[in-house]
This record gives structure tokens, sequence and C-alpha cells, in this order.
């Protein structure tokens, strides 16, 4: 159906709520999305009527709460364009990449070479590093230009036959930067290395197939796609995941235990080991199916032109440096305010019942290449409207005019 606001804002419950008198307007939807009715009714749903412990039951809870853990999976494998035996379950996007970096890592050898970016979350730096640590493997940074937007001529000058492996986000928690996936793994196969993407903005923003993309690895966790925390998501090819070692032992993960010997389940439940987020996964269905009722092309455009407005609207203000303005970027509005430091802007806008995240968004290398130690950032969700726009512009010159 066509994408209306107002509509989608009555599906949330929390957006109702007052604070002293006065509407919540919640601009931190990058760090974690706020749920809607249908997650939060399906999780409850699951728990007062049928839950049980998947897999291997042989009672009627069991069968019905296999059937829709599963069910779960298969949603997901849709909503990315995948096979439903190359996603896997994880507790994080940053356990889905430690997953790959310990596992699928370790026929990495002394000399081999990563290739990551300054625009990188940490969750996509710090496993790569330790994998460098552990393995001789040297770890590069591609830089990004003075807009934000990827340098490709760099990129392109450090790809080489020593690559393994490109780490690269699909769209940057910082910047709002949408990096060319399709044109980086069609370089990066070239010279024989695999692509790992770090989707957590990306899959909320953008409509993602993986299998157009030709990505190798993609991993994005449920509670930034209006779903439950606690779960991530761990796209890899199916030829991969079959020549992957399990990283965790347990139970589900293996097909047969002896004292002599221990074989492995087939992937991707090798790399489930022991109970899984059961009721993370049922709600993360709910939130997708909850989504497919909008054009996703829409969301986009609404999100876009409210990024404008308050662009717009915050350019003016004195002092005032908007960090990323790359071609195409994402709805997400990063700025530093003179010299103030950002937590003392945030406390001020919350003043005004603004939530915002201040910090380095744990991304310290890009705020030491944007020469900041951090920043204020603002990420529009598709419920946010142009009134909470307006509102935010009014709180950030008030807050100018506090530290003038």
């Amino acid at each position: 159906m066509p994408f209306d606001v107002e509509k989608a804002r009555a599906d949330f419950p929390i957006l109702s709520r007052e604070i002293k008198g006065k509407p919540l307007i919640y601009l931190d939807s990058g760090a974690s999305a706020q749920k809607p009715n249908a997650v939060i009714d399906a999780m409850s749903a699951a728990m007062r009527h049928s839950y049980a412990n998947v897999h291997r039951g042989l009672h009627t809870l069991a069968n019905e709460t296999t059937d829709a853990y599963e069910a779960g999976r298969e949603t997901v494998a849709r909503f990315i364009g995948a096979q439903t035996n190359e996603i896997v379950f994880t507790k994080s996007a940053t356990e889905a990449i430690n997953l790959v970096a310990y596992s699928w890592g370790e026929h990495l050898q002394a000399g081999d070479e990563i290739l990551t970016t300054e625009m990188e979350h940490h969750a996509n730096i710090v496993p790569w590093y330790m994998l460098a640590q552990r393995k001789g493997v040297k770890l590069t940074y591609v830089p990004i230009r003075d807009d934000g937007s990827l340098d490709m001529a760099a990129f392109n000058q450090l790809l080489t036959p020593k690559v393994k492996l490109v780490a690269v986000t699909h769209m940057s928690n910082v910047l709002g930067t949408i990096n060319p996936i399709s044109d980086i793994v069609a370089k990066a196969h070239s010279v024989g290395a695999k692509v790992m993407v770090d989707g957590c903005q990306g899959v909320v923003h953008l409509p993602v197939n993986v299998k157009a993309l030709d990505v190798d690895f993609y991993a994005f966790s449920a509670h930034k796609l209006y779903g439950p925390t606690g779960l991530g998501i761990l796209y890899a090819k199916a030829d991969i995941l079959e020549n992957m070692p399990p990283w965790q032992g347990g139970g589900e993960m293996i097909a047969h235990v002896s004292k002599e010997k221990i074989t492995w389940n087939e992937p991707p439940h090798r790399f489930e080991a022991g109970t899984p987020a059961i009721l993370e996964v049922i709600g993360l269905k709910a939130a997708i199916d909850w989504l497919a009722q909008f054009d996703r092309g829409e969301i986009a455009a609404h999100e876009h032109a409210l990024y404008q407005r308050a662009h717009d609207r915050l350019s003016r203000i004195n002092s005032l440096r908007i960090h990323g303005e790359a071609p195409g970027k994402g709805a997400i509005l990063t700025f530093s305010l003179g010299q103030a430091h950002a937590h003392d802007v945030a406390q001020i806008l919350d003043r005004y019942n603004v939530a915002v995240r201040a910090g380095t968004h744990c991304a310290e290398p890009l705020m030491t290449r944007l020469g900041v130690t951090s920043t204020v950032r603002a990420s529009i969700a598709l419920y946010n409207t142009d009134a909470e726009i307006d509102v935010l512009a009014e709180a950030v010159a008030k807050a100018q005019s506090f530290f003038a």
C-alpha cells in the first residue's frame, strides 16, 4: 500500500508517549529502532500460546515453535534474496562478523591482506584486527574523501591479489554514505577476494538482494530493522558455509557425538550452537512482514525528504558543521556544534524530548579522519515527521545560543 507516515506511527505505541507533557521525538533509530505492535504481539503470543524449545522435540508445542522459528528463517531469506540454508542466526551482527573472522578466517595465512575502510563501525574493524594479530595478516584501511564518500581510486590501488577479504559497510552508521557494493564486489572477485558487508544500516534503508549484489557475506541486526534485540543475521553463500568449520561447540551444531569422534551438522545449524533466540526470530519475522505492507521506495523518499529538511534547517545555524555529504547518501545527519562537546549538545536536546546519539558512534578511526572527538547524530526512520525535524532544528538553534 502507499506509505502513510501517520498510519505507520500508529503502530508504534511508544511514539504516543509524552515526557513532561510534550511528545517524544525519537531520532536515534540508527542505534536501535522502535518496535511496532506486530512485533510485540507476535512475541507475546508465542510465549502465551505456543512456546517450547525448537528442533528434536516430538510434542505439539515443540513442533509449533520449530515451525515458527524456521518460518522466520524463510522470511529473512526471501527478504534479502537468499536461500534458506544460507541464513545463520546469531546473537548480533557483531557476532555474525566475528563468526566469519574466526571460522572462515582460519584459512588465511601470514602475508594475506584484508581491506576495510575508514568509515567502518568497530564491529567491522576489531574482528579483523584480532584476526590480523592472530594470523599475521595485514589490515589496510581505504580512505574516504572529504564529502564522506569512499575513495575508489585508492581502493583500486590497494586491491591486489594479496587481498583475501574486503570488509565494507553498505551504509555508514555515521555519515550515511551508501557504498557502491556491486562495483566493490566485482573488483574484489576479480583478484580472488571475498567481500564481507556490514548491512546493519543498509538493510533498513535500502532494498537488498544478496544474489544480485553477489556478496559473499552480509550481516545485519534485527533491532535496527524494527525487530527485537539479541538477534543478528549472517548471510553467506552456501558453498562457503559448507567449507567453514563451526566456531562454537554444544548442542544442535552436531550430527553425532561419541567419545572418540564428533561430526558436525549441516549449515546453517552447524553455526547455531545451543538454544537459539527463538522468540526474537519470531519477532523479526513479524517485523519484516509488517514492513512488507509498505512500498520501500516510498519509505526511502519519505526519509530522504526528512533528511533534506533537517539538512536545510541545520545548515543555517552558525558554527554547525555537517559531517558526510556524499551524493545519494542515506537519512543520517551527523554534526558538530562549534567547540561544544557532543554529549552536552545531546543533553540540551533531551530537554526538548529530542532523542539523538552523541559520541564516537563506535567509529573512532572515522572520528580521527574527521578531526573531531565526538559528534551528534540524528538518524531518521520511517516513523519520523516534518514537525519532529522542525523541533530538532529549533532545539539545536537553542543549544547553539547556549554555547555562543
